[in-house]
């Protein structure tokens, strides 16, 4: 009886065929993948060394503010405590900073979504129109609103009350570009969504109203937190709006505050304050996008038909 002889391919392990699968790979291919990780980690450094500085910076001593060395020696923890002394009400400007980010980003949500729903699903003339006019409102410079809003806030006008000093004096003019940024987004993410969802929800007994809560809703929650995280960062950060209509000691954000810090003699410049006050101010964000990063990528990675 004749034996076949067996291949000497069928006695390789699984490595050994893997490793003659492998195209060979010459100098150039070698070239480009490491001129690419020198390329990335470059940007990386790039945009992570302000952030690096400024922590430590932070932990230096307040008399070595303006210390060139890249590690703090010693370490201190006196710049914290003093972002927190009276003179600075710091934690008053957070908690006033909170309660603009927070009320804004939700008053943006409730009307974006429900504008953006109706450009997306109702049919009517102009619709091409609205959504420019929409998106041509962001364009405008915000410092060229805050000479008639100023006028406006400040009781001018009888018809309209005095709002200096108050939230709504931030809230409302931050809505003027949190909603078109809303709007415009959540418009293209919802007309990606099958409106055939919507009927066979109807089908099964829902009202309009029901299909958009319990169907369509959920399944925009994608587009729903990158815009919430979007308008909280931008309200957070800004600066120009609040330092015109929230003058108040009491009544100023954490942005502004950080700006008017001054040292024990009220004309030195604190800088390890202002630096620890940065990190403080920077933390929220941070906690913020770490929380909502695995919401918004299952929410990518679930669609309509699952």
């Amino acid at each position: 009886m004749t034996q076949v002889a067996t291949p000497v391919i069928a006695h390789l392990t699984p490595e050994e065929l893997g490793a003659l699968n492998k195209p060979h790979r010459d100098i150039s291919w070698w070239l480009g993948r490491i001129a690419s990780a020198a390329g990335m980690a470059l940007i990386v450094v790039y945009c992570l060394m302000p952030f690096y500085w400024m922590v430590i910076s932070a932990f230096r001593l307040p008399t070595m503010g303006q210390s060139t060395d890249y590690w703090p020696s010693p370490a201190s923890f006196e710049n914290f405590v003093g972002v927190f002394s009276p003179q600075n009400n710091f934690l008053r400007a957070i908690v006033n900073s909170l309660v603009v980010s927070v009320t804004t980003t939700v008053l943006t949500l409730v009307f974006g979504i429900i504008g953006a729903y109706a450009l997306a699903r109702l049919r009517f003339a102009a619709k091409g129109l609205v959504l420019s006019i929409i998106i041509g409102c962001s364009m405008f410079p915000g410092v060229t609103l805050l000479v008639p809003l100023f006028k406006l806030f400040t009781g001018t006008y009888s018809w309209f009350p005095n709002w200096l000093n108050q939230y709504q004096a931030a809230i409302i003019p931050s809505l003027s570009f949190g909603l078109p940024l809303c709007v415009w987004n959540l418009t293209a993410f919802f007309r990606q969504l099958p409106v055939e969802l919507e009927q066979a929800a109807m089908v099964d007994g829902c009202t309009p109203g029901q299909a958009f809560r319990k169907i369509i809703l959920p399944l925009a929650a994608p587009g729903v937190f990158t815009t919430a995280i979007l308008t909280f960062i931008a309200v957070w950060n800004e600066f120009m709006i609040a330092l015109t209509f929230l003058q108040s000691k009491d009544m100023k954000t954490a942005t502004v505050a950080l700006s008017q810090f001054t040292g024990n003699l009220g004309y030195n410049i604190p800088y390890g304050s202002i630096m620890a006050a940065g990190v403080i101010t920077t933390i929220p964000l941070l906690i913020l996008v770490l929380f909502f990063q695995r919401r918004i990528v299952a929410g990518l990675t679930a669609g309509g038909v699952k």
